[in-house]
Order: C-alpha cells, then structure tokens, then sequence
C-alpha cells in the first residue's frame, strides 16, 4: 500500500484556488456585516410558546432513511459503486432527498418552523420550508463543516516525518496518543494529525482495515469526553450552563473505554501481525529520515481554531466584557486560520503529508444532504422525547447512543439534555439536570457516535482518507460488524460498572 502523494503542480494550484476562495467568502462576509451595520439591523430573539410547534409526520423521516441506505447499499452494488465514487454523485443523491424533505414542509406539513437563530416560529408554507433550509444549512451545517474544513486544512499542515514502522506496539501507541488529545484539540483535530503517519507507518502490511477501524472508535470519537472542545455534544451543553470543567469527571469511563478499545486493539494487531512479512515491515533502510515534525507553526492555528469555538459564540458575552461576537464572526475566524495555514505553510509539507481535498468534499457533499434530512427526525425527539419513558441513567445512555450512531450527535444531546432537564434531579445537579443523567446523556453522545460511519464527522473523514489510499474499508453495514462485536460489549460492562 503507496500512500498517495499529489503532485507539486496541482497541489499548489488547489492551494491558491482555496485560498483566493476563502479571501472572496472573508470578503463578502465583510461588506455584508457592513451593509448590516449600515442598515441599523440588529438581532432580536422572541420566545416562541411549545404549544405552537406541531411535530411533522412519521413518514416524513422517509428521505433520511433513504440517504442512509443510500450511503449503505450504493458502494456494494456492481451498477451503481462507480458512479457513488464521484463526489457530484453522491451530492446529488443527497441533495434530491433533501429536496423532498423540504417540499414535504412547503407543501404538506401545514404548520410553522421554529427558527433555531431567531426562536420565531415561521408561517406555514413554503416559509416553513425556508425555515427548515435555513436551520439545516446556516444555523447547523454551515457551524460544522467549516470547524471539519479548518481543522483538516491546518492539521494537513503537519507533517510527522522519519521512517515509522507499523508494528503493533507503534500503532497501539499512535491511537492511544490520539485518545489523550482528541479531547484538548478536538477529535477532528487530532485525527486528521495522526492518521496520515498511522498509514505512513503502514504502508508496508496487508492487513491495515481494522487498524483504521480502531482509529475511527477511539481518536475520531471515544477519546474526546474529557472536554466541552473535545466534542461538539459537550460544547453544546457547556453553552447551556455545563461547567467547563465537570466533564472531567467522565475520566473514569474515559479510561475505561479507552483502555479497553487499546487492549482488543493491541491484541488484534499481534495476531495480525504474525501474517505480515515481517521484515519487510520492520526494514530501516541507510537513508532513512530521522524523526521530525513540519509545519509546527499550525499548532497555533490549531489553538487559535479552539480559542474561536470555545470564546466567540454569538449568544454567549466574550469573557470580561458585554460584547457578543457577530454572527458568523466565529466562523470567519476559523477561514482567516485556514487560509493563514495554507500560505505559511510550503507547499512541500503537504506534499509530503498527502494532502487533497477529497475527504473534505465527501464529508461536506453528503452531510448537507443529511443536515436537511435530519431535521424531522429531530423535531420528533423534541415533541416525543419526554414522553419516551427516559427516567434511569442506563435508558438515557443507551437512547442517546443509539440515536446518536444514525444522527447527528449534537442535536441528539440537546435533545436529551432538555429532557433530562425537565426532570426532578433527586441528587447532584449541573445546568438543572441530575449529573446522573447527564454523565449517561454525554457518554452516549461521545461514545456511540463510533457506531456508524455517519455518527460523527470524523469517522467518514478518516474513511475517506483511507480509501484514497487504496485501502478498501468496509461498507456502511460491514464497519457496524466492527463496531457491534467491540463498542457494544465494552459498553454493556461501563454501564454496570459506572452508570
């Protein structure tokens, strides 16, 4: 396996092409914050009553199910997998059942939409429908894929040199390196840092499929429950009154989540390793680089990255002061730290790193898709929720997870948070809600978001990452396989043990 390397031309080219693309995004953003300051506009929040919101149909989760199984079954049919590899394709898809989703609202749901940055409820109609793209796509796509793509595109700045060999001690090492920082650098962070030397290193096996499955459980996911930046769920509830520190009592379940997924791990790898060729594996040629680390310039922007989402939030005051950042300000920040990346990084280091776009544009062709088809799913979870019979932390745990394998798991932990909120906390309380419930609510979230590869961004990322370099990771039901016969298990014991 040859990790595959762009060439200087055309990476240099994509890198001027991003960047003069985000200097017209940072630009617009700027005459349009002046066109609004110039209007005298200013943000206003009404309260909406619950009893006007009327939850949409059952069927109307219909084009959600279909995107997943597109996603599932599309890559394992003889007619349609090489079609399904072109990213216009699958956008495609995503976006035609998006559209349904949102006709559904314009012409059949009859009622008003919340709007998730106002807190007005919309007309009924097409404004419904509007308002639903605008939640989908500016209050929670836009949020996301731009924390995805200025994470990927920094990260992909740091380059980890020498000559690595994928032994089972090494590669146990890097996920478990992973697990420590994916909850100060955030799980996108730290994976999209370490898998590119973990498929260096690998570069020379047969058997890396379950290498990077391990990666996606632990680094992508497991690994960031220790802090609010770790993972987007925990930030959500730190920005409704989580104490930044409290999720540092989850280190318990931390350790023994963890420490479990890195012991089957480490003892799958041996076995694994028996059947390499060794020496081949292990060989150290003469003019072998010596360990080092490129591009280290973007460990500040990295910082920087989570100075924004944890500091500029618009409905939170900047620490010591009354001022609110501007809406999407955050997010502009996010594009000045890219964009400041690609120019002070050389082209060289990410040349050397391997680094394309194409992860990034999966991600974000087939999640706008799923951010649009989500949104009845979790409307209903908002009107059913409490009804739903959640009263002992082993239910919040397990509805929280397995919900938050198939949707997005930040909404889900909003979702639950306001149901466990709802209820009388007999014991310890943080934000109104039982610590009890909320352990469970956020171990669910962070946890089984490994389940699926759509359960939390990074996963489809690394996946992404890996095909293109010529491993063939399993499809959609093929990785639950992975997952079911080493998440669940682990899973059942921390809930006896802990919950």
């Amino acid at each position: 396996m040859d990790i595959a390397i762009p060439t200087t031309e055309h990476q240099n080219m994509s890198r001027r092409i991003v960047t003069a693309g985000i200097a017209v995004v940072l630009l617009g953003y700027l005459f349009w914050r002046l066109a609004v300051s110039a209007a005298g506009h200013s943000a206003t929040h009404a309260a909406t009553a619950a009893h006007e919101v009327v939850p949409p149909a059952m069927y109307s989760a219909v084009p959600f199910a279909a995107l997943l199984l597109a996603i599932a079954v599309l890559p394992l049919l003889h007619a349609t997998a090489h079609w399904w590899e072109h990213n216009r394709n699958r956008f495609l898809v995503a976006a035609s059942l998006g559209g349904v989703t949102l006709l559904y609202y314009a012409f059949v749901y009859g009622h008003g939409v919340v709007d998730h940055s106002t807190h007005e409820l919309s007309e009924p109609g097409v404004a419904a429908a509007y308002t639903v793209l605008k939640n989908a796509l500016l209050v929670e796509y836009l949020p996301f894929i731009v924390l995805l793509f200025s994470l990927f595109v920094i990260s992909g700045g740091i380059c980890i040199e020498g000559r690595l060999a994928g032994t089972p001690n090494l590669n146990t090492g890097i996920i478990a390196v992973g697990a420590a920082l994916a909850s100060f650098i955030g799980t996108t962070g730290a994976a999209m840092l370490l898998v590119r030397p973990l498929l260096k290193a690998n570069a020379k096996r047969r058997y890396v499929v379950h290498t990077v499955i391990f990666f996606i459980f632990v680094v992508c996911n497991t690994g960031g429950c220790l802090l609010p930046i770790g993972d987007p769920p925990l930030f959500l509830g730190y920005l409704r009154g989580v104490s930044f520190t409290w999720t540092l009592s989850l280190w318990p379940m931390w350790l023994f989540m963890n420490g479990g997924l890195l012991a089957v791990y480490f003892l799958w790898d041996r076995r694994k390793y028996r059947l390499e060729d060794r020496a081949a594996v292990e060989h150290r040629p003469p003019d072998a680089e010596r360990f080092a680390i490129l591009g280290g310039a973007n460990f500040l922007f990295l910082a920087g990255v989570i100075g924004c989402v944890a500091l500029l939030d618009p409905s939170k005051a900047f620490p010591g002061t009354n001022w609110h950042a501007p809406e999407y300000f955050r997010e502009m920040c996010m594009l000045t730290l890219a964009a400041l990346s690609l120019m002070a990084t050389s082209g060289e280091i990410r040349r050397k790193n391997a680094f394309t776009y194409a992860a990034i544009i999966e991600v974000a062709a087939l999640f706008v898709g799923i951010f649009i088809c989500m949104q009845p799913p979790v409307q209903m979870l908002n009107a059913y929720g409490a009804s739903l019979g959640f009263d002992t932390p082993t239910k919040f745990y397990w509805g929280t997870g397995l919900l938050s394998s198939f949707l997005d798991n930040a909404p889900t932990y909003v979702v639950f948070f306001e149901t466990a909120k709802a209820m009388p906390a007999d014991g310890p309380a943080m934000a109104g809600v039982a610590t009890t419930f909320l352990a469970a609510i956020s171990l669910g979230a962070v946890f089984m978001g490994a389940m699926t590869y759509i359960g939390n961004g990074p996963n489809f990322m690394v996946k992404a990452i890996a095909e293109s370099n010529n491993i063939k990771m399993p499809s959609f039901f093929g990785y639950m396989l992975y997952s079911t016969a080493v998440l669940l298990p682990l899973s059942v014991v921390m809930n006896l043990l802990f919950l």
